[in-house]
């Protein structure tokens, strides 16, 4: 039996190529092959921080070629425990023979997909010539947004805004040496209305991005908002865009930025444009126009895993 390989965090961050990363998840997302069953989503409660966790099984299957599962705890007080919120571990097989090929540290391995599914989005939705973009959060995801937007897009400005502004000067000092200079900004409203993109991965149970200040042309990003009573834009902003999600599967089921606005009649499910399965596989179009505001909401979908998994199970055994 094959020795199971241990695919670490140190390896993941030292070998994410966005492009690379962004065109394996795309390619997934154009095939009909890969099965996904509805993610298992328990919430339990943690009386000693008194706020819920959620427990995450993610699996999907590549008939006879490959498959995985991701556990995944999510843990919203953790910042307190100076830990990060999502703790996991991804277990990778051979679909043949059911063997563990692989085991791999889930937290990189969810931040780099989920930037990349984004990017993906963004391709098909962001204006080409977008130079600008506004990053809300400064959790472990908004490094890897912005240089997954950055690696579809041209983008030359970056903005940073969080609840605590030294993480965004942080943030800020960690990227001084990148192609694109980058500012942290002490309210979301100075810079909102003046960038091509907004992109927004918190745990916000209170819009962040409004309506009011979007200007047409624009296109806005929404990775955090996991459960239904969070949200990172009103609805003002869901009235003025043209809606698109990561899949139907889960998006109009998990996330409040969906939930709310379909519960209350701001949106239909009919009015929602496509998924990443339609555009990837030509199915329907993105942004139609440069006036059009666009809408994308991700809740993280199984077959991204898959593809990271098998993305750098390739680049670990090519060594």
């Amino acid at each position: 039996m094959d020795k199971i390989k241990q695919i670490s965090t140190e390896f993941i961050e030292e070998n994410t190529d966005f492009v690379e990363l962004i065109s394996e998840i795309k390619q997934h997302f154009s095939s009909d092959e890969v099965i996904v069953p509805m993610r298992h989503h328990h919430d339990f409660p943690n009386p000693k921080v008194q706020a819920d966790s959620t427990l995450l099984l993610m699996p999907a299957w590549n008939p006879s070629k490959n498959a995985g599962v991701k556990i995944v705890t999510v843990s919203p007080e953790n910042g307190q425990f100076n830990m990060p919120s999502i703790q996991g571990t991804y277990i990778y097989f051979d679909a043949i023979k059911g063997s563990i090929k692989a085991i791999l540290e889930a937290k990189s391995l969810t931040v780099k997909r989920t930037a990349a599914a984004s990017a993906l989005a963004s391709s098909f939705l962001s204006k080409k010539k977008s130079s600008s973009l506004l990053m809300i959060g400064t959790g472990a995801l908004s490094i890897n947004l912005i240089k997954a937007h950055a690696a579809v897009r041209p983008i030359t400005e970056v903005f940073i805004w969080g609840r605590n502004f030294d993480k965004a000067k942080a943030i800020e000092q960690e990227l001084a040496t990148t192609t694109f200079s980058i500012k942290a900004i002490k309210t979301i409203e100075e810079k909102i209305s003046d960038v091509d993109i907004v992109s927004c991965a918190t745990l916000s149970k209170t819009p962040l991005v409004l309506g009011k200040y979007l200007k047409e042309g624009q296109h806005i990003d929404l990775v955090g908002a996991y459960k239904k009573d969070m949200r990172e834009a009103d609805d003002e902003t869901v009235s003025k865009a043209s809606v698109y999600v990561d899949t139907f599967q889960g998006g109009l089921k998990e996330s409040g930025d969906i939930v709310i606005p379909l519960a209350n009649g701001t949106l239909s499910k009919e009015a929602i444009k496509a998924d990443l399965f339609e555009l990837c596989s030509n199915q329907k179009n993105g942004r139609s126009s440069a006036n059009e505001i666009t809408y994308f909401k991700s809740v993280g979908h199984a077959l991204e895993d898959l593809a990271a998994a098998n993305y750098y199970y390739n680049k670990f055994t090519n060594e």
